[in-house]
Parts: C-alpha cells; structure tokens; sequence
C-alpha cells in the first residue's frame, strides 16, 4: 500500500486503475509539491456527472498538499479526442470553444482553489502553445519519436479501426497534441504527473515516453477506472439527460434526486468517489441493510450536492424531495422552469408543456410519457396528449410532474 497522504487515499477510495510506477510516484509525493494535471476539451459550455471522478482526483490532489493543473483543450478541441467514440466529433468554431471553455470554468471553482500559491490550481490552456505550432516543426521534434504501430495498438484507435468506421488523419494526431501538451506542462509548470480515465492510458504512456526522450526526465502517469453503474449504464447520464454541474444547465433539486436514486449496490463505491466523507463512515453506510440504505442515498444526495451547488442549494433540494415524496406538502423548493409567452399563445398542448418544461428530451418522447401515465398536472394525470391548457392558466403556475421523481413548477412570461 502506497504510504504517500494522496496515493494512499485515492487507493482506498477506488480512483486508480493503472499507474506507471508506483513506488517512484510515492516517493515523489512524500519528497514535495506535485504537479498533477488533467486535460478537459470544451466539448460543451458546462461538464457533467461523466468528469467528475477527474474533478474529484484534483480535489484529493489538493487536499493532500499537491497542485492541481486543470488543462484546458482550447487546441486540442479544434479536433476532438477520438477515445471510445464511434464517429469523429463535429468540428466546432473558435467562438463556439472560447463559449465552452468560459462555461467549463465554473464547474471547477466549487471543488478546487485557484490561485498564485504552491499548491494553488492553475489553468493553463493548450491553445497557447498549440496554435503556434508548425506543421514541419511538429515532425521533424515530436513525430520522429512516436511509432505508428504501436499508436495503431492503442484502445482509442483499434476500437474503431476493429469496427471498421475509420479514424480520420485529423483525429490520429490527437495522441501526438497530448503527448506534446504533457512536455509542455513539464516544462513550464513542472508538471509531472498526468491523470485521466482508462481509455487515456496509451496517449498519457506517450507523453511519458516522448519527456524522457527529448527531456531525459521521468515523469508519471495515473489512470482512473470508468465508471458505470451498478446495472451497467454510462455514468452522467439520466432519463432526462446528462447529469450537468452547473445549476444553469441542471437545477440543484434535480442534480440531488439524480444522486438520491443511486442504485444500492452503488451506494458506498459513490461515497468513496463522490464525497469527502471519512472511509470509516461511509463503511458503516454502506453496511446498512434493508429501508436504512436509503438513509444513505439521502447522505449520499446531500453531500455531492453540496460539493457542486453549496450547502444551501442541497439543504433546499433535501427538504423539497422530503416535502414531496414523505409528507407530501409543499412545493415551495421545487425547481422552476418559465416558457416564453411566445410559445404558449393562447394555449399550449399537453405534449408541448413537457418538453418546453426540460422534463423530455422531444416532443416524440412527452408523447410516450402521456401514453404511459407518466405526466401529471397539479398531481393530476394528463391523459390526452393534446389536452390544452390556456394561458392564463400557465400565467398562475402549476405544477407539471413526469413519474414520481421530476418535478418542475412551470410558468408563461
């Protein structure tokens, strides 16, 4: 068992996968300050329950007494990280990225300290020095290092190449950017530890290998396992959607009942990875049998909400599902959701509420959730897909539900 306050810990909490060296990383970690860092491409204006083991990982870095390096991919994301995907990513536009990458930012500042001190985070991004890159020079001092079987051995490759959907040349060098941004980070911030997510492992070994070959520095590599859920579904998303971190894009209440949901054989893994709570603790959670998991799920909900939204926002969001789903009074704390007078006219149809409320992802699914039953106004089960109701009505409030869990107070303005 590693002896460093951080390695040790993130074993104990299930966040290692795989790492270069173990006994050199610790060492490295009891002899000082350690750099780690962790690349995110603005792939959206907000990230979602999908990051957060990465986000977790720098917080523990931080917690240990090491600096977190929260790598941002302004040049990385002009062409999209080609790892477990089936199909290139659509190009984005350099205003579209710099729009991102302001949104990303703000998922950060609730779990890490940025700052000027020595274990401060710093965000540096990779556009810096992407950007300024020519194409010759990149061949001739970084390409003449990287061997085109061994990147073709990759999991991020021969995933694609073995489901013959290609990988375009673009998407090909996105192995070499990272390796070249690992460089980059050693030598102007002494970054020496890299950390991401299993399916990261053959582009961080390549960063590793290219500082040693041009630098004659060892340097580290850590990777995360990917996380699913205990019935196999992709961690970070929902029926509803991508679980967002930020109260903008996804209201506390509903980020709260997304962790109260947890499926039990999940509850104590998620304690470890999602919370600061002490291991000896969530121990006794998870050992708790019967109805009392719930009683988990709730410190489970309360805990992470707290980390992404405040103490506040998670006590407001425990209270509403408590008012709702155990006393069954009061509606004060539910999240709400206001349509533009534009779209409602002089009425709006039942199906048209559900989707312009966030509850349904289209029209075509707030019709199978009529169908099913699944769709109540003012606890009343909507019945026809059709069924008006008036503005007026709409200019009031009510109060729209999907199953038992979503729920949304809805007004026109």
């Amino acid at each position: 068992m590693p002896t460093s306050d951080f390695l040790h810990e993130a074993t104990e909490r299930g966040f290692v996968f795989q790492c270069t060296d173990t006994e050199a990383l610790d060492a490295a970690l009891n002899s000082g300050v350690v750099s780690g860092y962790i690349g995110f491409d603005p792939t959206a204006d907000s990230l979602h329950v999908g990051s957060l083991v990465q986000i977790m990982l720098l917080r523990l870095l931080q917690r240990t007494g090491h600096r977190p390096v929260t790598l941002m991919g302004g040049g990385t994301g002009k062409i999209g990280d080609p790892s477990l995907r089936e199909e290139a990513r659509q190009l984005m536009t350099n205003e579209i990225i710099a729009s991102n990458l302001a949104g990303i930012r703000r998922c950060f500042d609730p779990y890490i300290t940025f700052g000027d001190g020595p274990t401060d985070a710093i965000m540096p991004n990779n556009a810096d020095w992407l950007d300024k890159l020519g194409y010759i020079q990149l061949l001739r001092e970084v390409g003449i290092h990287f061997s085109v079987n061994r990147m073709l051995s990759f999991d991020s490759v021969k995933s694609r190449l073995d489901r013959d959907q290609g990988l375009t040349f673009l998407e090909f060098n996105y192995s070499i950017l990272q390796s070249y941004d690992f460089r980059e980070l050693y030598r102007q911030y002494g970054v020496t530890l890299q950390m991401g997510g299993s399916d990261q492992w053959g582009n961080i070994v390549s960063g590793i290998d290219l500082v040693r070959r041009t630098d004659g520095k060892q340097v580290f590599g850590l990777t995360t396992p990917l996380i699913a859920t205990a019935s196999g579904a992709k961690m970070g998303k929902s029926a509803q959607g991508a679980v967002w971190l930020t109260a903008d894009r996804l209201p506390a209440f509903d980020y709260w009942q997304f962790w109260r949901n947890t499926e039990d054989a999940d509850v104590g893994r998620f304690l470890r990875l999602f919370t600061d709570l002490p291991l000896a603790e969530i121990a006794r959670l998870e050992a708790l049998g019967g109805a009392e998991i719930n009683e988990a799920k709730k410190i489970l909900a309360t805990a992470a909400t707290t980390l992404a939204h405040g103490a506040e926002a998670a006590a407001a969001a425990a209270n509403a599902a408590r008012s709702l789903f155990e006393t069954g009074t009061g509606d004060a704390e539910i999240p709400a959701a206001t349509i533009p007078a534009a779209e409602v006219g002089d009425a709006l149809p039942a199906f048209r509420l559900v989707t312009l409320s966030g509850l349904s992802a289209s029209n075509a699914e707030s019709r199978r959730l009529i169908r099913g039953g699944g769709v109540r106004v003012n606890d009343i089960v909507v019945t026809e897909e059709g069924q008006s109701f008036p503005a007026s009505q709409l200019v009031d409030g009510i109060k729209l539900s999907v199953g038992r869990k979503q729920h949304r107070l809805v007004r026109a303005e």
